[in-house]
């Protein structure tokens, strides 16, 4: 498939776009180097969320006792970090159409940096869920302009390849984030957490203002203000099929995040286990997120539609978790942790057929704002995690019952709205607009 997203940029442009000749000068070897870099760039804006939210698992029970509340208010502070990344792309997204990619990048990653320093230092549990919440509005920025960039440069089976390469990279943020952080609360309490985020949050932007050039040219850019951004979304939610893929992704990142925010509980409360074995757990399962988005991206892709793809992970995730579902309620008898870990972990694992697939079909359909729809992706996604982030404890915490009840909820609810709305059997080839516009 022509790369349509690269064929209005200018010869200036493609000097410093990784993976477009340039005109002259950089040796080949050099070309590859930079490509790599904009790609390691990319993956760890892709990796704020994971940074954000699964370092700070294992302190989730020690925040609850240091600062004199309960397990649902301590969950709060993911709600409000995860719901502050949700809002915050429905900004940040039309602005990067607008301005170009780097300038709302940089200064989301600014204020990520200040809001992350001020929860380390945060004194009350209010102060605390405040401060989660700018932390998610500023880290939003990396989240929506990473898709978009991956959006400017690929275009059909290439994009969702590339997204399966920043699963890898990203991915590699769940499995040692939960690990760093247990092994920090080995040596100070969760505040040290923050302390280690905020470093990475200056890295980060110093890597994005060094190696990450400006991919979305002048002549690309919406000039309109916030009405035509809203015309913008409002045209993209009147497409059913794009909007399919957008509310299947959410439901299904749904049923993830209900495993983020229920596991620390349920592996360490419920099951006994120390924050360093749960850090462990984690991370194996994070790796199997990884493994299969690379087979995803390896080896399905090109040779297996994205839909198919797309529909297998759906229903692995909802078998995954009925068969939780079975267990918590004791159905096989007293299971331990040995059986509920292997359910997490073929739940986690089918999310890399999942996720890079939702995002490269709804975004194929849209190469005319890909700023603004990657905003609607990452917001669906958010707010439906945001509010199954609660309800995991809402039976307290000593039954991993709402869990297993909320993930199977969302992956029907996926499953429907793919089917309901997608509807691939339809099409005689993958789904996209680019001819209309």
């Amino acid at each position: 498939m022509p790369d349509h997203g690269r064929q209005h940029v200018s010869a200036r442009e493609e000097q410093r776009i990784p993976g477009v000749p340039p005109v002259a000068g950089p040796t080949l070897t050099a070309r590859r180097r930079t490509g790599f870099l904009v790609t390691l760039v990319l993956g760890g804006l892709t990796a704020v969320p994971p940074l954000s939210m699964d370092m700070y698992l294992p302190a989730l029970p020690e925040v609850t006792d240091a600062l004199h509340t309960s397990a649902a208010t301590a969950q709060l502070t993911l709600t409000a970090c995860l719901t502050g990344m949700a809002l915050g792309q429905l900004a940040v997204g039309p602005m990067s159409d607008k301005w170009g990619r780097r300038r709302p990048l940089l200064i989301g990653l600014l204020v990520y940096i200040l809001a992350t320093a001020v929860c380390a230092l945060a004194p009350t549990a209010p102060l605390l869920i405040g401060f989660r919440l700018v932390q998610g509005l500023a880290g939003a920025a990396g989240i929506v302009i990473a898709r978009a960039v991956v959006r400017d440069l690929y275009d059909g089976v290439e994009m969702a390849r590339f997204f399966s390469t920043l699963m890898l990279i990203s991915g590699v943020a769940p499995v040692v984030a939960p690990l760093i952080g247990g092994q920090v609360l080995r040596i100070t309490d969760w505040r040290g957490i923050f302390v280690v985020l905020t470093v990475v949050g200056i890295a980060l932007t110093s890597l994005v203002w060094k190696c990450l050039p400006e991919t979305l040219a002048p002549e690309r850019r919406h000039g309109g203000g916030t009405a035509e951004a809203l015309r913008t979304m409002r045209g993209l939610l009147t497409d059913r099929v794009f909007t399919g893929y957008m509310v299947a992704g959410g439901f299904a990142f749904a049923a993830l995040f209900a495993y983020i925010s229920a596991s620390p509980f349920v592996v360490q409360e419920i099951y006994g286990a120390s924050p360093q074995t749960f850090s462990l757990l984690f991370g194996i399962n994070s790796v199997g997120l990884i493994a299969v988005g690379q087979i995803n991206g390896k080896l399905l892709i090109g040779r297996v539609s994205l839909d198919k793809a797309l529909a297998v992970g759906l229903c692995v995730i909802a078998l995954a978790s009925a068969a939780l579902l079975l267990m918590a309620t004791g159905v096989f008898g007293d299971v331990g942790l040995v059986p509920i870990a292997a359910g997490l972990f073929v739940l986690m694992s089918a999310m890399g057929l999942a996720m890079p697939n939702t995002n490269a079909l709804a975004l194929m359909r849209t190469p005319h704002a890909a700023g603004s729809a990657s905003a609607l992706l990452g917001t669906s996604s958010f707010l439906v995690g945001a509010i199954a982030s609660p309800l995991v404890g809402i039976a307290g915490e000593d039954t991993a019952v709402p869990m297993a009840v909320v993930q199977l909820a969302c992956a029907l609810a996926a499953i429907a709205c793919f089917m309901g709305l997608c509807r691939p059997w339809q099409r005689g080839t993958e789904p996209t607009r680019e001819a209309e516009h």
